[in-house]
């Protein structure tokens, strides 16, 4: 069933504040009573955002094969799929009234590649792609920057002996949350970065995310872009992945939606930076979903510091033996604002490796930092090592920090291990610097600086290194 179809039948049932938008002289079939049915429990708002997202799929958006599926299965989803509120055990923490209460409009296509900070961003040597509203603006790609075979650009520029590979694994992950489902519902293209067998891309791919166009926060106009990117890893191949996203005000009201698929053939590596810099006015929601399958490896490392609601919902499966997953991140908290990690691990097979490490620094009397991070070890997953590691800064009266470590253990031959702290800068470690004639305020931040390099310094390139670096200095 199209999406059209399916949305159009729930802007006539009544007493929904949904306007008609399409109507239908077919007859009634046993499919449509069931949707008529569902949606009679559904939430009115959803419906009408779902709408909305409908009608901004205009002639220059993507209609490939792939898109059009996940649009479908997330209509259904759409059905019945209320609003979170803070009664949802994953939203427990996480108050998304922000968005909510705002009047949520797509982002208009007329606005795409027509922004003069393009000219600005050639300032990096790696191959790489401004992404605005979902679509690549501006690809930087020279003949001699990426090894034959590689592709990378919209799915609907694919070789043709790619698209069906591609076809294949797109959107074929376990269902995510409303999130997820509004991407799917509203991505205009689909960005594919693929890797064929055996080939080692010595460079990374650099994505960087705008918004194009800001709303107004008086009057409440919320713009809200859905990108979407795949990325593609055959057996034995090599890459390395960079999201950058930046906002172009400092307290520019937008709303980012976006989502990430990676898929990790046999005895493949992807290594994955991610910086979240967005606007402090702004609203971040993030899915990264990852397949490994055996023997490959899968590296995160993410500093995030904007929005005034960021989350960051990641899911790994492993699908082989002898696999590995890490994931290092850092969340730092400047202002009136929330930084949420929802992380899901899944083990399923013998001698799998998983190490995560997060760290957050809340440094405002009304900032919230939050980490939900789960590990299932599967009775199948015999022999598997994975450890998780949550520490904490609170430096201001009233900061907040939410954290539900989580591993769960099936099988009975595995060393797990896991462990918390909260904690405020340490008097030993002020008084240290103070006794050597460094002023309380420099030790400070000294501290502070080093509590996140340590998650900076796993970033792979010198380059990104640099950049986390000095965000966070300018930060503090």
């Amino acid at each position: 069933m199209a999406a059209a179809t399916v949305l159009g039948r729930l802007s006539l049932i009544p007493n929904l504040s949904c306007k008609p938008k399409l109507k239908s002289n077919r007859r009634t079939t046993p499919t449509s009573v069931s949707i008529r049915a569902q949606a009679s429990f559904s939430d009115p708002f959803v419906l009408q955002l779902a709408e909305s997202l409908e009608d901004s799929l205009t002639a220059s958006s993507s209609s490939s094969l792939p898109l059009q599926r996940i649009r479908e299965s997330s209509a259904e989803t759409l059905l019945s799929t209320p609003w979170p509120s803070k009664k949802d055990e994953p939203f427990r923490f996480t108050d998304t009234s922000f968005i909510r209460y705002s009047q949520i409009e797509p982002v208009s296509s007329t606005h795409q590649r027509n922004f003069q900070f393009l000219d600005d961003l050639s300032g990096t040597q790696f191959p790489n792609a401004v992404i605005i509203d979902g679509f690549v603006s501006n690809l930087t790609i020279g003949p001699s920057d990426l090894p034959d075979g590689v592709y990378f650009g919209s799915f609907a520029g694919l070789p043709d002996e790619l698209t069906n590979r591609i076809s294949e694994f797109v959107g074929n992950f376990d269902s995510g949350d409303l999130f997820w489902s509004i991407n799917g519902m509203g991505a205009p293209d689909l960005t594919v970065i693929y890797v064929p067998q055996g080939c080692k891309v010595e460079n990374p791919i650099y994505l960087r995310y705008f918004c194009g166009e800001t709303g107004d926060r008086e009057s409440k106009r919320l713009p809200v872009s859905n990108p979407r990117v795949f990325v593609m890893v055959e057996e034995g191949g090599e890459i390395g992945i960079v999201e950058e996203f930046v906002g172009k005000e400092e307290q520019g009201f937008y709303w980012t939606n976006p989502v990430l698929e990676v898929v990790v053939q046999k005895n493949g590596k992807v290594k994955h930076s991610y910086l979240q810099k967005e606007s402090m006015g702004s609203a971040h929601i993030k899915w990264t979903f990852v397949r490994q399958e055996a023997e490959s490896e899968y590296e995160l490392v993410e500093v995030s510091t904007g929005g005034k609601l960021g989350r960051h919902n990641l899911h790994v499966q492993q699908l082989g033996p002898d696999t590995l997953t890490e994931l290092t991140t850092f969340h730092m908290c400047v202002n009136e604002q929330t930084l949420d990690l929802h992380s899901r691990i899944v083990l399923d097979h013998p001698r799998g490796t998983s190490r995560q490490l997060h760290k957050c620094i809340v440094a405002h009397s009304s900032g919230q930092a939050v980490f939900d991070g789960n590990v299932r070890v599967n009775k199948l997953a015999q022999q598997t090592n994975a450890g998780q590691l949550t520490r904490s800064l609170l430096l201001k009266p009233r900061a907040t920090v939410n954290i539900k470590p989580n591993l769960q253990i099936i099988a009975d031959d595995v060393k797990c291990s896991h462990g918390a702290a909260i904690s405020d800068l340490e008097e030993d470690q002020l008084f240290y610097f103070q006794a050597r004639g460094i002023d309380l305020e420099t030790a400070r931040r000294a501290l502070i600086s080093s509590f996140g390099s340590e998650v900076i310094e796993k970033f792979p390139n010198r380059e990104i290194r640099d950049q986390a670096r000095n965000h966070l200095k300018c930060l503090l």
